[in-house]
């Protein structure tokens, strides 16, 4: 995913510094090209053989280290980034990258790094995780300079609340590492071609509720949707979320919307559709919910039970019926049999632009898998895809959707 990217990671004097090894991995494990330079400070806290070891590459701590021509490194080094992470940033480093203090090696290239962008063309991501007690984060001196930075086109990852290292309990620690992670895909993973687009996508199992303990549901994990959700982040566009029952999380930088019914779905969908450029319908919705809801816990007895059941009311249909000019509507369609003649009548009825289809008895499709085998249908196209990841699916599926 980051084969031929730059990413180069700034490493401050935090006690934090230690969890950086484990990015540095996670970076090399994607095939990226990492080049971690320390502050004498961070060398306290972590080797830099550690990184050395990890990536490959001479870690940079001293600009004048005699030995080694760092005084050109660090502007051939800011050339080649495509993303500078700084993390940990301590209260410090902020306040030197806020107001151009350039007195290290660390500081030096994310002056030359920060810089890029209007004269060559070129640009590079420059991102900034905090570190610290939670009195200093919270101090208006670092918040003036986080301000500064947002304004010099840095990219604050706030940090999270919890015990510090210090015994205190507050705001300071710094994320998880696949937090940082995801604003290094989200910076440079793919090319931003939904850039400006607003994308609102559904995922998981609807639950129609019998009792206050029972429910009528399917096997949906939400694992597709979520897969969309993060290819579309990383393309640049703004994602909604609208999510049932989910046995996944749901992606950074998303705004999910959770919903239980398909009545409760249809609602949320229907009243953002105006607002929304593309919307993914692949979620799986009850066709049919219990037309009473019981007050009190229904009680077993010796006979059989029926349970009356009415029809949910059609989302895609719906969305088909008001699509507005420009918008562009992709339903999914899980079938066990006749699948593509099944799924052409959908796209048609349903007035969609795209039917996403699969066999749930192919082997590698369907539910509760990494993997999906789906077959994509427009109009005028039908385009078969092998076994995939759910991830290289959703890519596949934005291609299209940029392609029509």
């Amino acid at each position: 995913m980051l084969k031929g990217k730059t990413i180069v990671l700034g490493v401050t004097g935090s006690i934090a510094a230690y969890k950086i090894a484990d990015l540095a991995s996670a970076l090399i494990k994607l095939h990226a090209d990492v080049q971690v330079i320390m502050t004498a400070n961070a060398t306290n806290f972590i080797n830099p053989i550690t990184f050395e070891t990890l990536t490959g590459n001479k870690c940079l701590v001293d600009t004048f280290d005699r030995n080694f021509n760092y005084s050109v490194e660090h502007v051939a080094l800011a050339k080649r980034a495509d993303v500078f992470m700084i993390a940990p940033a301590t209260a410090n480093v902020i306040g030197k990258l806020a107001h151009g203090i350039a007195d290290d090696m660390l500081t030096t290239t994310a002056l030359a790094c920060g810089g890029r962008g209007n004269n060559t063309g070129d640009f590079c991501s420059m991102i900034v995780a905090p570190a610290m007690n939670t009195n200093m984060y919270c101090n208006t001196v670092v918040r003036n300079n986080l301000a500064m930075l947002k304004e010099l086109g840095y990219e604050i990852c706030e940090p999270d609340t919890g015990r510090l290292a210090c015994g205190d309990t507050g705001k300071g620690k710094l994320p998880p590492v696949d937090e940082l992670l995801a604003y290094i895909l989200k910076a440079c993973s793919h090319k931003k071609d939904l850039e400006g687009k607003k994308v609102l996508i559904t995922a998981g199992a609807t639950m129609e509720a019998i009792d206050p303990v029972r429910f009528i549901t399917n096997h949906s994990t939400g694992r597709m949707g979520v897969a969309l959700s993060e290819a579309a982040i990383r393309r640049g566009a703004k994602v909604t979320l609208v999510a049932g029952h989910m046995e996944v999380l749901p992606p950074y930088f998303v705004d999910v919307v959770k919903v239980a019914s398909a009545e409760e779905m249809y609602e949320e969908v229907t009243k953002r559709q105006a607002e929304t450029d593309i919307i993914i319908k692949a979620a799986a919705v009850a066709d049919y919910t219990p037309i009473e809801v019981a007050s009190e816990k229904v009680k077993k007895s010796d006979g059989d039970m029926s349970i009356a059941l009415k029809r949910t009311k059609d989302i895609l249909g719906y969305l088909g019926e008001h699509k507005k000019d420009g918008q562009v509507i992709v339903g999914f369609s899980m079938e066990t049999e006749n699948m593509l003649e099944n799924s052409k009548k959908k796209l048609a009825k349903k007035n969609a632009d795209m039917i996403v289809a699969n066999n749930l008895k192919t082997e590698g499709a369907g539910f509760g898998v990494d993997t999906n085998v789906v077959t994509i249908i427009t109009q005028d196209d039908v385009k078969e895809l092998p076994k995939m990841s759910k991830a290289e699916v959703a890519d596949a599926i934005f291609d299209a959707l940029i392609e029509f």
